[in-house]
């Protein structure tokens, strides 16, 4: 039974000793590493805002950090981060294979803008993927969630053209649930279709956490940083999320 697990939101600046609102980020991101390495995952993602600040020493920072887990690991944009120098640091990957699953990375960030995107073109190579191979389960992995979490601001700065990824996926019972960053907090919610209906997990940021449910900014100020453990079964998958005592 394969083991994937997800960080998320990461916020890392060219200074290792920068600090965010709760602590450092670097840090925080060590201390998540060092949990993750005792749950003997096949695969880590990471999916989005490695950056904080654009820069290239960001992401050189992320790598080296990320290099230290025991197991492969994949990352995928958010709306922080920038391709150019994010690739050059580490190419980036639209499909890996996790036993009988597949798993599809999405892009789904816009230069320069909060919220994500994907277009008809994008929508387009996602369905044509998802018709290629129908006999393995589908697990997709983005970073702003394809649905409403809750929280006025971050529903603001969520997906864009979430009913045409709906419809994109209506015809395709094989994918079964979606992973997405962007919120800070562990979210489980659902989308029904005609042939059942599709789970979506947000994650934990291993820096500052979002308050739920809250109409403006808000930090959560019990919460700790964490992380999500996925365990991919051949009948459909369980999930779990971890938190992480750290220092601030």
């Amino acid at each position: 039974m394969p083991r994937l697990v997800q960080i998320s939101d990461c916020h890392l600046c060219a200074d290792p000793e920068a600090r965010g609102r709760r602590g450092v980020p670097l840090r925080q991101l060590e201390a998540v590493v060092a949990a993750v390495n005792h749950e003997r995952s096949d695969l880590v993602l990471v999916t989005g805002d490695i950056s904080n600040d654009d820069s290239a020493a960001s992401y050189a920072l992320a790598r080296r950090t990320l290099d230290t887990l025991d197991a492969p690991w994949e990352w995928l944009p958010g709306n922080h981060d920038v391709l150019a120098p994010m690739a050059e640091t580490r190419p980036l990957n639209d499909e890996l294979t996790l036993g009988q699953w597949r798993l599809l990375l999405l892009d789904t960030h816009l230069p320069g803008q909060p919220h994500g995107e994907l277009d008809a073109a994008a929508l387009q190579a996602l369905d044509r993927r998802l018709v290629a191979e129908r006999s393995r389960p589908v697990l997709i992995a983005m970073h702003h969630p394809p649905l409403l979490v809750g929280s006025a601001w971050l529903d603001a700065i969520g997906l864009r053209r979430r009913e045409a990824f709906w419809q994109t996926l209506a015809p395709h019972s094989h994918v079964q649930a979606i992973l997405c960053g962007h919120i800070h907090q562990a979210f489980v919610g659902r989308h029904a279709l005609e042939e059942g209906e599709v789970m979506v997990y947000g994650c934990p940021s291993t820096i500052d956490p979002f308050l739920p449910g809250s109409e403006h900014f808000a930090v959560d100020p019990i919460a700790r940083p964490g992380y999500r453990v996925i365990d991919l079964e051949e009948e459909g998958l369980t999930t779990r999320v971890e938190r992480v005592d750290i220092s601030i």
